[in-house]
């Protein structure tokens, strides 16, 4: 079969080129081999960072978000927003809680956490930050909850810079939480001009500009596509891998102190 081909010539691969010649390493290659092929959809969490509801300025969120989440619906994903509304200042994180005694809300919101493929992060800039209220998400939850996954980030602003310096700050945050960035970020400037309040791509059909990628659907699906395919990569090696070798055999989830990461 198809399928037993493949595994002879990884077999004869693996022996010639390494010496970890074992039945999981064969079937990592495999699931990889086997992906290159095949599109996976991921599941994904679409973390977003802000709960605004009046302006001025203009409340910019509701189009980012929603042309986030239609272009990762596009590429095929199962796409769950954690909206920032639906948590309180933090008091509590999850993991202060006994096993099965977080509230309902908290304990629902962790499962879809955990159940990901990997998160997207919205957030706007303020103060050259990241909003509080994606950074309140964040730390509801420890780094066991987000380990061994990738992230992508999306930022952006009424201004020129798209929320960049709020990209650069939030890379930290990620990775301590253990979902490493992809390199390619989200930047979009003037977003109330780039995007209609239903999240699509403004097309100025008056401008006689006919080189302006401003408002080019196309551009920004490319651009925007270069971010999410780093993302999709990594996300789908990282569940191949996790299906043949659990990530925290050998990086253990602190469950005491925080000195349990101190060296000898």
């Amino acid at each position: 079969t198809n399928t037993m081909t493949k595994t002879m010539m990884l077999s004869k691969t693996f022996s010639a080129r390494t010496k970890f010649h074992t039945l999981p390493h064969l079937l990592i290659a495999l699931s990889y081999f086997h992906s290159t092929a095949t599109t996976h959809g991921l599941n994904i969490a679409l973390l977003t960072g802000s709960t605004r509801t009046s302006s001025p300025p203009t409340v910019l969120h509701p189009r980012v978000n929603a042309y986030i989440h239609q272009s990762l619906q596009q590429r095929g994903h199962n796409v769950t927003h954690i909206d920032p509304k639906d948590f309180p200042l933090l008091e509590k994180p999850y993991f202060a809680y006994p096993p099965g005694k977080a509230p309902s809300k908290l304990q629902e919101i962790h499962s879809i956490l955990s159940d990901a493929d990997g998160y997207v992060c919205v957030t706007p800039e303020y103060n050259h930050s990241p909003s509080p209220a994606l950074l309140n998400i964040l730390n509801h939850f420890g780094s066991s909850t987000f380990s061994f996954k990738p992230s992508a980030i999306v930022t952006y602003s009424a201004g020129q810079w798209g929320g960049t310096r709020a990209a650069v700050a939030l890379r930290t945050t990620l990775s301590e939480l253990g979902c490493l960035p992809v390199s390619a970020m989200i930047h979009i400037p003037k977003a109330q001009e780039v995007l209609d309040r239903d999240g699509n791509i403004n097309i100025n059909t008056s401008s006689s500009n006919t080189d302006n990628k401003h408002d080019d659907p196309e551009q920004w699906q490319k651009y925007c596509g270069r971010c999410f395919s780093q993302f999709e990569w990594w996300a789908e090696a990282t569940r191949c891998h996790r299906e043949v070798a659990d990530p925290f055999d050998e990086s253990p989830v602190f469950v005491k102190s925080p000195d349990q990461r101190n060296a000898p």
